[in-house]
């Protein structure tokens, strides 16, 4: 299993930058940006500067803020400056912010996010090759393309291409298009193995050789009693979030708590995010996260998803302590 370095999510793209300057000279494999208060290419075009081994992918950027011919061109890009080192995570948002907060169009995301990406194969093919580009399908158009606007082939290739998932329409998506998964914080091992496997191996004929599955893992750290307590509420605050949104339904329903689904929601509309976290009770916390030292926590990833996983980073949604978060990849590497 691979270690990754996810940078906190309200992590300035300077921040970023030092951070996975930091990541590489500790050894992580791979350094990840989301995009949350930050553009994430911006912080990662910063990163790829930087850095010269780890691997770089944006986890996730807003793929249906953008438009195929946009995204394919800051992919592309990043591809060049770090040197074939980077991977596009694509992640579709919810339809509130998408409509909302980006004034894009949202309709049928499944779909919309299979075409996007196979939009993008085919300007990058197109980049490749020197061939007419002529897409054509129920979201997206892209026919025009002069050489003015054509970068040409990349010496790097193309850079892998991972969708973020929760629901099976969108997880059958990924297996069909993309290279890889990125598993969403907020899932068990239980609805790993029970719902995202199978509808994986379904949409690709029951293969999965050469396809990446990743994910982002809640844990709770903490070098003394206190900090651990802190970090604990953060990630009962974090649960409650993610569990609040219709979307993510379908994962605590598995487990039975799908009243517990409703009453967040309604909660998170008063915006009462203290009652929220008072929700999560110790069953559900340790359902989505892995708590203790440094030695337990990497123990307890490994026995949670060894063999499914290939590549994971740690979720704290809490400023971590950094020893103890390389103590927990020092574990899972040995």
């Amino acid at each position: 299993m691979l270690v990754d370095y996810a940078a906190p999510v309200a992590a300035s793209p300077a921040e970023a930058e030092a951070a996975a300057v930091s990541a590489e000279q500790v050894g992580y494999d791979g350094f990840a940006a989301a995009e949350t208060k930050h553009d994430v290419f911006t912080t990662l075009a910063l990163v790829a500067r930087a850095t010269s081994r780890i691997a770089l992918q944006s986890g996730i950027a807003v793929a249906f803020a953008r438009n195929p011919m946009t995204v394919a061109v800051l992919a592309n890009d990043l591809q060049l400056i770090s040197e074939g080192r980077f991977r596009l995570g694509l992640g579709s948002q919810v339809r509130p912010h998408i409509e909302r907060r980006f004034a894009m169009p949202w309709s049928r995301p499944a779909a919309r996010m299979e075409e996007f990406v196979s939009a993008l194969r085919a300007i990058w093919h197109s980049w490749a090759t020197g061939e007419r580009l002529m897409f054509r399908g129920e979201f997206y158009r892209h026919t025009l393309m002069t050489e003015f606007f054509d970068p040409g082939p990349n010496p790097f290739g193309n850079p892998g291409v991972e969708l973020a998932a929760v629901g099976e329409r969108m997880v059958a998506a990924a297996g069909r298009v993309a290279d890889g998964l990125l598993v969403h914080p907020l899932t068990s091992r239980s609805y790993l193995g029970e719902r995202i496997v199978p509808a994986l191996r379904a949409a690709r004929g029951g293969e999965l050789d050469g396809f990446g599955i990743e994910m982002s893992a809640m844990v709770v750290l903490g070098g003394d009693e206190a900090a651990r307590s802190r970090a604990e509420q953060a990630v009962r605050r974090q649960i409650a979030f993610y569990a609040s949104t219709p979307a993510y339904r379908p994962v605590l329903e598995l487990h039975g708590w799908g009243e517990l689904a409703d009453r967040l929601n309604v909660l998170s509309r008063r915006q009462a995010w203290a009652e929220m976290a008072a929700e999560i009770s110790d069953d559900v916390l340790d359902c989505f996260a892995v708590s203790g030292d440094p030695a337990t926590v990497a123990a307890g990833l490994r026995d949670r998803f060894t063999g499914t996983i290939d590549r994971i980073s740690l979720y704290t949604p809490y400023e971590a302590d950094r020893y103890q978060l390389a103590a927990v990849r020092s574990a899972l590497r040995g």
